[in-house]
């Protein structure tokens, strides 16, 4: 019972720094902290912890390995944002989406759901202008279209290599990424179909009959495929491999700077706008929130504590990463918090009970959806200058249906 009344305090301390505006990876870090006192785990139990893991777990799943990873993985999606800009490849790729997608629904959807494949901090401002603009257009309202952006943005979080949390959630199970996408998709499924039924076929006014589309087909889809060829190269070689998100990033970026010219001068800064401290520290924290529990014995403490409550295990897997995530907002720091614990429940390598860890990541998402601390739906309520509370209404509908689908994930998978 004290190792969750510790964790509740450190979360406790997360949520005020974050509400003092002190910025995430500091907050991380200091919340990790906070938890190391509390469980009073010294510097020797840290280190004994890390040699520990690099004694019996795969490279894979160490820390250390996991924080070189990660922390790559968000320079090289910035790296690869600049270099998109730097090549004007971006600014010709909003035309493209406009003209590509005959269907006003459907560019509504495809044009977040595109930008989100590029994960980057804020990165919901990618697509927000374009899904204004194209809403304004033909008439939908504001708080509609935010919901719209919102959601359809953050669809590729369970599934998509470039999102950190995806390979922490294989190293921490000890999965392959072949088993881990071929359930987890089950969520991004459920959440496309709440989308469809609960923001795209009400609210959308009827076609202008005059309106046509943008450009040359063969322009657009030209346009279209220079901006995404490097993005699905890396998930091809992520799926298809197992090879680093990080490093098949690394590879893509740098055909693509040879691929358009650009000159070798440019490059270091290029590279250099990579640097993401505060995400850097955001990793660290994360991590090092992950090391205090296992160091500090929290992760069996709390399980037989559950056990001895006769709590469904149902209920620990899904609620315990929703409340987590409600509280941060943060899909890294979720997993990193609470999937340690869930490891005796679901299982590591081949005994892992995939459904479950769905079940776990379906809990992640239902959480982030209607935090209002979620960075991403507080900017959209600015940008789109519309309340908060109306965006959040709009998707419980989505959630639900996740929720229903993680359930049905774990009963029957």
């Amino acid at each position: 019972m004290y190792e969750l009344i510790a964790m509740a305090l450190a979360l406790t301390l997360l949520v005020i720094l974050l509400h003092l505006k002190v910025k995430l990876g500091r907050s991380m870090v200091l919340a990790a902290i906070g938890l190391a006192v509390l469980l009073r785990v010294t510097p020797s139990e840290f280190w004994q912890a890390l040699v520990n893991e690099w004694h019996n777990k795969p490279l894979s799943q160490t820390t250390a390995y996991l924080f070189v990873v990660l922390v790559t993985l968000i320079m090289m999606v910035n790296v690869f944002a600049t270099a998109m800009k730097e090549t004007g490849v971006s600014q010709r790729l909003v035309p493209a989406l406009h003209g590509l997608f005959r269907s006003r629904r459907l560019a509504l959807a495809a044009i977040p759901m595109m930008m989100g494949m590029l994960p980057t901090p804020g990165g919901i401002m990618l697509s927000a202008s374009m899904v204004r603009d194209l809403g304004d257009h033909i008439g939908v309202k504001r708080s509609r279209l935010a919901a719209i952006n919102f959601l359809f943005r953050h669809q590729w979080e369970p599934v998509w290599p470039l999102y950190p949390a995806v390979p922490l959630v294989q190293g921490i199970f000890g999965v392959s990424a072949f088993a881990l996408i071929s359930h987890n998709i089950a969520i991004t499924v459920a959440g496309l179909l709440g989308g469809v039924i609960f923001l795209l076929l009400w609210g959308i006014p009827k076609r202008d009959k005059n309106s046509r589309p943008e450009g040359r087909l063969a322009d657009n889809i030209r346009n279209f495929a220079h901006a995404f060829w490097p993005i699905v190269l890396v998930a091809a070689l992520y799926a298809g491999f197992n090879l680093p998100p990080a490093v098949g990033l690394l590879l893509a970026v740098i055909v693509f700077l040879a691929i358009h010219k650009v000159s070798p001068n440019r490059w270091a800064p290029i590279f250099k706008s990579g640097v993401a401290f505060d995400f850097s520290l955001l990793i660290f924290g994360a991590l090092l929130f992950k090391l205090d529990l296992e160091a500090g014995g929290a992760v069996e403490a709390v399980v037989e504590f559950f056990s001895e409550i006769n709590m469904p295990k149902y209920l620990v897997i899904f609620f315990l990463p929703l409340i987590v995530s409600y509280l941060t907002g943060v899909t890294t720091a979720t997993v990193a918090i609470t999937f340690p614990f869930l490891v005796p429940f679901i299982g590591t390598g081949s005994e892992a009970k995939m459904g479950l860890e769905t079940l776990a990541f379906a809990g992640l998402v239902c959480g982030f959806l209607i935090t209002p601390v979620h960075l991403c739906l507080a900017l959209s309520a600015s940008y789109f200058k519309t309340p908060l509370i109306g965006i959040m209404l709009k998707l419980l509908g989505p959630t639900l249906l996740i929720a229903l689908v993680g359930a049905l994930m774990a009963a029957f998978c």
